[in-house]
């Protein structure tokens, strides 16, 4: 999977799950767009979906640093990788729901 892969389904979430229509990458999202807590949660579980598996606690953990758009795209990035090294699936190999 590419890196515009994934930006671009970080962007499909944020525009339909926030309402936020294409996000800066680089500005801080709690300042930017009120981006909460629960806005996190709710992240977390679209990547989660998005991944077609479950977070662990320090996945999760390490979420919780993640200011920009930018971060999650890389923090996605790492994800896949962990979860299927050396593979390269089209995303509609790894959206669960709703793409």
């Amino acid at each position: 999977m590419t890196r515009e892969a994934i930006e671009a389904e970080i962007r499909r979430i944020f525009l339909q799950e926030f309402e936020i229509e294409d996000p800066a990458m680089d500005v801080d999202l709690r300042e930017a767009y009120q981006f909460d807590s629960i806005d996190a949660i709710e992240l977390l579980v679209e990547i989660e979906r998005f991944l077609g598996s479950e977070l662990t606690m320090e996945e999760k953990k390490r979420a919780m640093d993640i200011r920009t758009v930018r971060q999650i795209c890389s923090y996605v990035e790492e994800l896949v990788r962990a979860r299927r090294p050396g593979e390269s699936l089209p995303i509609g190999d790894l959206c669960k729901e709703g793409s």
